[in-house]
């Protein structure tokens, strides 16, 4: 053995406790009890061993790896001098070894306990951020992940804990709100961060927050450029600035961060701002949930790794739905899944294209433009780009349609299928400028002819994906304007689409099926249309610009258009469906059957979800009626 190695220097070397203060390292030091080993020896066995500490390897080295059903090491992994091993095991495996570990020869180790180290986890949210980011990247090898799947035939278990869809985040501990004023320099700005030991600091003046400052801000606005940090930290501030009522559940704050692409959240409550809420934190704590997926797609590299991301989302749904999670949050989770992989996609055409030469919006459509998205799903997009000069007018479009040409390619590739009925940004009529698109909207709603409405209806329920968010508000704004006055044919026609499909029974209330191969099916998907189609007929009359169907029935009761009893009839018998729809879908993938479809067979359901099925449809005939009356003025 060479010079023996203290403490403090163990944890100075290690990372990422070299990130901690010097006070907290001696601090530490203190507390750690140090270990010596001769000889080879098994120290943890995976997916088993409770962890009780953290390991610091002072000298010598471990030797990780998985055992696979023959007893051959899988993933073999050699650390050394300065690494750790257990942090990750003990935040994101419910405190079980991860790997096997096998100590070498010769080999000094120190140990902190895991409660003084969940301890520091909470305290220092960088030091949490980077066992969270390492477990990330190794989440992203799809053999080391494959080792943490739950041993199932079907499932892989991705849920930290039944509370995760339950807890609301007024249960959990939130952050201080740290402010500074906008005229503070960048500088001391930076400083109030260091002392106050924070990674954000928002801007506020008399009372009302501007914008926000992170880490990260400091990095690329300041460090990279070279800004001069005397300048007020106004100049650097990032926005929007997002908040959610603590009342919130701690799936919908993470979903919102996914989808707004912010690491903070201010939490709210009737007297005012709470404190703040971090991403990274709520990702460790709940770290086997499908959210940890949903940032390992963030962190794929290429195309064949969004693929085999998107192979694995049938194994989500099924576990989500086995355990009782609704549909709705399900829908969410395909959602911000699919939105990933978009954003990735036109994130690295544009890159490979080079600027764009206006701003532009890459939007969802139809159902994923809704966030109902399923497993049997196929291409629904747009592209918006901003008016270009006189005279560019054809360069400009030329640029949007290759790049519109090679998303879609791409998508295709991961398994997004081309639209049969051509609603893609590849095709030309889909892919316009603001002007343009401004001017089909008005059409569709002065001039409603059957295609027009279901043009108008398919291009209502739209959703940024990526780009200039503002070229929708000003799209938005204009369809607002034209539905003050809309042609007097306008919602009979949308009433005459929301009854096009009949629900599928008979006249003595027994299901009407069809024939697809030997099997006698319905499909459940035209089964849901109908309730889609009148809750869009009844947000549009009352302009509501919610594009989820569960949002505007919400928006609808809040508002007095709908009530009680027709929120929850509505709504049970949406996400009944969407739940069988889905379960159905996931199956067919796992259990190799075939490619996910909409076909349910009657005679394969139990009898209470036959009965079930049968009130959800008389539930639709029901609201169809009303439709009739109320926007076509007869029962035909």
């Amino acid at each position: 053995m060479g010079a023996v190695i203290t403490p403090e220097e163990v944890l100075r070397m290690s990372i990422p406790f070299d990130m901690l203060p010097e006070d907290e390292l001696v601090h530490l030091a203190a507390l750690m009890e140090k270990h010596h080993f001769d000889k080879e020896k098994v120290l943890y066995h995976q997916d088993y061993t409770k962890m009780k500490s953290i390991d610091l390897i002072a000298e010598g080295s471990y030797e990780l790896y998985f055992y696979d059903s023959d007893r051959n090491k899988r993933v073999v992994e050699q650390i050394g001098p300065g690494s750790v091993y257990g942090g990750i095991s003990v935040l994101f495996n419910k405190k079980r070894s991860i790997r096997t570990v096998t100590v070498q020869p010769d080999t000094t180790i120190y140990t902190l306990d895991r409660n003084i180290f969940k301890d520091l986890t909470v305290k220092y949210e960088d030091f949490a951020r980077w066992f969270s980011t390492d477990f990330g990247r190794n989440m992203l090898n799809e053999e080391y992940a494959g080792f943490l799947r739950v041993k199932s035939n079907e499932v892989a278990n991705y849920i930290a804990s039944d509370h995760f869809f339950s807890k609301s985040l007024k249960t959990i501990p939130v952050k201080r709100l740290h402010t500074i004023s906008p005229d503070k320099s960048i500088q001391e700005a930076a400083r109030y961060m260091t002392s106050e030991k924070t990674s954000y600091v928002f801007v506020a003046e008399n009372n009302e927050l501007l914008g926000f400052v992170t880490d990260i801000t400091l990095r690329e606005k300041v460090i990279a450029t070279g800004i001069n940090i005397s300048d007020p930290v106004q100049e650097i501030m990032e926005n929007p600035i997002v908040e959610i009522s603590e009342d919130a559940l701690i799936y919908e704050a993470i979903l919102l961060m996914f989808r707004s692409k912010i690491r903070y959240l201010l939490v709210t409550n009737e007297k005012g701002y709470k404190g703040v809420v971090s991403r990274n934190k709520l990702l460790t704590d709940y770290a086997t949930s499908p959210f940890v997926f949903i940032q390992s797609v963030k962190l794929a590299v290429s195309l064949d790794e969004l693929k085999k991301k998107w192979n694995r989302v049938p194994d989500i749904v099924f576990q989500l739905l086995s355990r009782g999670v609704r549909a709705e949050i399900v829908n969410q989770v395909i959602t911000a899944v699919s939105d990933s992989i978009t954003h990735k996609i036109v994130e690295e055409a544009l890159h490979e294209f080079g600027e764009p030469p206006v701003n532009f919006v890459f939007m969802a459509l139809g159902s994923e433009g809704r966030k109902e998205q399923t497993l049997k799903t196929d291409q629904d997009n747009a592209i918006i780009y901003q008016d270009p000069e006189a005279g560019k007018e054809e360069e400009v479009h030329a640029y949007f349609m290759r790049l519109a040409e090679k998303v879609s390619e791409n998508l295709n590739y991961v398994g997004f299928h081309f639209c049969t009925g051509g609603f893609m940004a590849r095709n030309p009529k889909w892919n316009q400028p603001l002007s343009a698109w401004k001017s089909n909207y008005e059409k569709w709603i002065g001039e409603p002819q059957p295609e027009s409405v279901m043009n108008f209806s398919t291009f209502f329920d739209c959703r940024a994906i990526y780009g200039d968010i503002s070229l929708m508000a000003s799209l938005r704004a204009s369809i607002h304007e034209h539905l003050a006055s809309p042609s007097a044919m306008f919602f009979y026609q949308l009433a005459n689409n929301a009854l096009q499909y009949e629900p599928p029974l008979t006249f003595f209330k027994n299901f009407r099926t069809f024939s697809q191969g030997e099997q006698e099916v319905l499909n459940i998907k035209k089964a849901m249309t109908p309730i889609v189609d009148l809750v869009r007929l009844y947000a549009l009359k009352h302009r509501i610009y919610q594009t989820n169907t569960g949002e505007r029935l919400v928006e609808l009761y809040e508002q007095d258009i709908i009530t009680k009893a027709e929120h929850f009839e509505l709504m049970q018998a949406y996400y009944y469906m969407m739940a069988m729809r889905l379960k159905r879908q996931a199956k067919n993938v796992i259990r190799k059957i075939g490619e996910p479809n909409n076909f349910i067979e009657p005679k394969s359901l139990t009898k209470i979800e036959q009965v079930t099925l049968k009130e959800v449809f008389k539930v639709i005939e029901k609201f169809q009626l009303k439709i009739k009356i109320e926007f076509k003025g007869s029962l035909r």
